[in-house]
């Protein structure tokens, strides 16, 4: 068990520093010659509604640019809820299980 723990805790300090090290190699915010700021944001400014046909910018970039993005993050945030109700219930039901089982062997004694 002990190793096991070892095993968790290793794990999550490397976890930690490979997510430390690809922080550090992130843009600064608000940095205006990023190249979000520089190339991206221009072109959908220019020609999101001739490409999309939404006259709407955040609506062009959601729902076409970025189309197959917003769908796996519904899906994950979806199979996440659902993970969430299912142990919930899982959890409850094995708790009234055990409350009626020490109660029959009460009986039973």
């Amino acid at each position: 068990m002990k190793v096991l723990r070892m095993g968790a805790l290793f794990v999550l300090l490397l976890m930690a520093e490979v997510m430390f090290i690809s922080a550090g190699a992130l843009p600064q915010l608000y940095d205006p010659q990023s190249a979000a700021a520089t190339h991206v944001a221009d072109r959908y400014i220019e020609d999101a509604v001739e490409e999309t046909g939404s006259p709407n910018f955040v609506t062009a970039v959601l729902a076409d640019y970025r189309g197959y993005d917003t769908l796996g993050e519904t899906t994950v945030i979806f199979t996440a809820g659902l993970a969430t109700v299912l142990l919930l219930r899982v959890s409850k039901g094995s708790v009234s299980k055990r409350e009626g089982d020490s109660a029959a062997e009460e009986e039973q004694v």
